[in-house]
């Protein structure tokens, strides 16, 4: 039995006026739009959300405005937190833990790559920190330090309140491991990963088109869990072929993960800036109209 429940996991993204102050109307609308869509797994700060680059001021802000929006026994609001310290990080999940939340998001710092002893040390350190809350492990390469299952089997035993995963560069050989090997853990995988993921037990949908397609997102989702294979696969593939078609005009543009979720956004009808705060460079206005045009030529009867 897994320590947290299955579902699809979205981020929301932060927005940025000309002067890189938050625009909190439009985020209240992002919120909403997730909610109204039937999305209960929401995060911010995951390096989608801009979590490596938010001052302390920016993150208190957005916190509490977060909080208000999803402060319902039905939503499972996830705040995340990127720094190079334990207690940079501690420091942040208290200030969001005071506010009220209760499930927390965490990468491992990044200066330099933990070894057995420190990884362990970290995460008892950050998740015994608070004993009352739930914690997914964001398991990243900008870390220096991919979890394995092996590492996760070692953790679980000894963190109790870790519950979930967010991986969406496992192999095609690790990610039935994370499933078979630590169950305990509800691991939240990409839409490529997923039918890994389902052949060998209970996993969750880490999604950044669910915004532009949410029926099809669910649909997808409920099929897997069902294992309706038979269904599921076909629409896999032509859910990956349409958010590849969709995101052509992006390719040969490296770009941070913000820039293509703020894009998505935008997509999903969200007035959404593009921008990101320095010194990320974001998507032109002229590449979000290539991609827009190809979604509503192509796949507007998808897009509710």
């Amino acid at each position: 039995m897994a320590r947290f429940p299955q579902g699809i996991l979205v981020s929301c993204e932060i927005p940025w006026g000309d002067d890189d102050s938050f625009l909190e109307d439009i985020f209240r609308r992002q919120v909403q739009f997730a909610l109204k869509h039937g999305f209960r797994n929401l995060y911010i700060f995951g390096t989608a959300g801009e979590g490596y680059a938010v001052d302390t001021s920016r993150f208190q802000q957005i916190v509490r405005v977060f909080y208000s929006e999803t402060a319902r026994e039905d939503v499972y609001p996830q705040v995340g937190v990127i720094d190079l310290s334990t207690e940079r990080i501690v420091e942040k999940l208290r200030y969001a833990h005071e506010s009220g939340f209760r499930i927390f998001q965490i990468s491992l710092p990044c200066w330099g790559a933990l070894n057995e002893t420190e990884l362990l040390t970290f995460f008892k350190d950050v998740c015994g920190s608070f004993p009352d809350s739930k914690f997914l492990h964001y398991n990243l390469g900008r870390t220096r330090r991919f979890l394995t299952a092996d590492d996760y089997r070692r953790i679980t035993f000894e963190v109790p309140n870790l519950v979930a995963t967010k991986n969406t560069l496992a192999t095609a050989m690790e990610t039935p491991s994370l499933v078979r090997k630590v169950p305990e853990l509800q691991h939240f995988l990409s839409e490529a990963l997923l039918p890994l993921g389902f052949l060998y037990g209970e996993c969750s949908l880490l999604s950044s088109f669910a915004w532009v397609f949410p029926t099809k997102t669910k649909e997808l989702f409920e099929y897997g869990r069902a294992h309706q294979f038979d269904k599921f696969l076909p629409l896999l593939k032509d859910y990956l072929e349409a958010v590849e078609d969709v995101l052509s005009p992006t390719r040969g543009h490296q770009r941070m993960d913000g820039a293509y979720d703020k894009l998505i956004k935008r997509l999903g009808g969200l007035d959404m800036p593009l921008r990101l705060l320095s010194p990320y460079q974001s998507f032109s206005e002229e590449i979000f109209q290539e991609c827009y045009q190809i979604l509503h030529r192509k796949y507007a009867d998808w897009k509710f």
